[in-house]
């Protein structure tokens, strides 16, 4: 791993406080720009990620295609067709997209490929140490971290989790619901099998599962051997700080009368189902992402797939402010835009939390919703909302593919064929020209280099996920993380102010 040399002092473009996946994508996103970004990472490796999370949904793999790199993800892990939320297991076989499905894949190794990615884009790694404090000024942010190393950046970012000391040196309110339970969730060793799946009582939801698996026919399979995974209630939602193993122990006892021999930890950690939300995801020039803007319970999945996509939004929106393309007015549409994503996504998360507790009410309840979520419309909506697919950002009134992420169509192009996907890979906008005459503008072609102007003739319909088939636009203008940012239909009306609020171009 690429690591700076150690040194009192350091100026960067862009610090982002935290290497999880969401200060991962995010530098890489920064650095494909060309921006010089670090990372700030108290770990000295990212061999030693934990494996809280589990999965990559729809949208997240689709994020990673527009990059080129979801093979990666794919061939290490298991694919399933459907989304889940709380225990009923929603189908997304019939959406339209090459990634209709939720990818099984432990955290850790999507830390190590997204590691790799920075890496082969020459991100800097500040490891060992932590953001301690900082102070903002006119012209930048200067940021005290530990083992005392002082840098200088344009702007930070605070992608340094739930606790994030970014978001508190900030000032910034984090409102929501304290935790009504909390469970502690570990990867140990145990000489006595204990019943793997999950178990659901009058004390709690428990589970025991491997790292190792493999999905057959729509059902986990376990390989033999290995480490077991273990999730278990706690008796009190108010326990603090990092967990130990007698306290592992101690809840395996209450819960189901033996602690299975357990030893030889791997990793512990604690969650609950506190809901939390950064009043604001902006302070001048510092920002939050991922935990730090958003927690809630794990329910569903959405922690670590929604910080990744917070990471799409920022970074090419930040890239071009730090470069002087566009003015500081368009890191506001990032508040605007995934402020609304995580508030929908922490009512998900509870609703899906309370649908799991044990008891007679809330047995029916999640009976009743069952039998509404094999309908049609139902499934679709809740479907498109978890698996990221649905998300309609809000651009205004106009065609139903304005502010939605661009399906990967294939084209038909001068060039010869390809797919939507494929021209994003450099991160930069795209304008598609499908008839309408937009992409032969002569001013355009100058600014080749932030915006690539194609003409294209799709083949097959014009599908969107929740929505259906639509009338296919004349013309598109692409956004570096995949969303529309302008429709034409049947002219250029509109597109040079698109242009000048998401490209910073101008057409003539």
């Amino acid at each position: 791993m690429h690591t700076t040399d150690v040194t009192d002092t350091s100026s960067h473009e862009v610090v982002i406080a935290g290497g999880g996946p969401t200060g991962l994508m995010l530098a890489s996103e920064l650095a494909l720009a060309g921006v010089d970004v670090a990372i700030v990472e108290r770990r000295a490796d990212q061999t030693l990620a934990g494996s809280r999370a589990g999965g990559l949904h729809a949208r997240t793999l689709e994020e990673l295609d527009q990059r080129g790199i979801v093979e990666r993800f794919l061939a290490e892990g298991q694919v399933a067709q459907r989304c889940g939320f709380a225990s009923t297991k929603l189908d997304l076989s019939d959406f339209p997209s090459r990634h209709a499905c939720t990818l099984g894949l432990w955290q850790n190794r999507i830390e190590h490929l997204l590691a790799l990615r920075a890496e082969e884009l020459g991100v800097h790694f500040h490891r060992e140490r932590s953001v301690e404090d900082f102070v903002q000024d006119e012209g930048g942010v200067t940021i005290k971290t530990s083992e005392g190393l002082v840098l200088r950046a344009a702007y930070l970012v605070g992608c340094d989790g739930g606790r994030s000391i970014v978001r508190k040196r900030a000032g910034i309110a984090f409102p929501g619901w304290d935790a009504t339970e909390s469970n502690l969730l570990a990867e140990v060793e145990m000489s006595e099998p204990p019943p793997l799946g999950i178990h659901r009582t009058a004390q709690g939801t428990y589970s025991f599962g491997k790292r190792d698996y493999e999905i057959r026919n729509g059902e986990i399979l376990y390989k033999d051997g290995g480490p077991i995974r273990v999730m278990v209630p706690e008796a009190s939602a108010s326990a603090r700080g990092e967990p130990t193993l007698d306290e592992l122990r101690a809840a395996l006892i209450a819960t189901c009368g033996t602690d299975y021999g357990l030893h030889s930890p791997t990793w512990i950690s604690r969650f609950t189902d506190a809901a939390r939300q950064a009043a604001s995801y902006r302070d001048r020039r510092v920002l939050l992402a991922g935990d730090a803007a958003h927690v809630h319970s794990p329910v569903g999945g959405q922690g670590l797939n929604t910080g990744v996509q917070d990471a799409m939004n920022l970074g090419w929106k930040l890239a071009q402010v730090v470069q002087g393309v566009s003015p500081e007015a368009l890191l506001d549409t990032y508040h605007a835009e995934r402020h609304p994503v995580g508030a929908r996504v922490l009512r998900y998360a509870m609703a899906g939390a309370t649908l799991l507790r044990q008891d007679d009410g809330i047995g029916a309840l999640r009976d009743t919703l069952g039998e509404l979520l094999v309908l049609d419309e139902p499934r679709k909506r809740l479907a498109g909302d978890l698996s990221g697919l649905g998300i309609r950002y809000d651009l205004g009134p106009g065609h139903p593919q304005l502010g939605r992420r661009m399906p990967d169509l294939d084209l038909i192009t001068d060039d010869g064929p390809c797919r939507v996907f494929s021209l994003l890979h450099d991160g930069r906008a795209v304008l598609l020209d499908l008839g309408g005459g937009t992409a032969g503008n002569a001013s355009l072609a100058r600014s080749s280099g932030r915006l690539r102007c194609l003409s294209a003739r799709p083949v097959g319909p014009w599908e969107l996920p929740v929505i259906g088939t639509v009338t296919p636009p004349t013309g598109v203008l692409i956004r570096p993380d995949g969303y529309v940012a302008w429709v034409g239909e049947g002219s250029a009306r509109g597109l040079d102010e698109a242009l000048r609020t998401w490209c910073g171009v101008h057409a003539a």
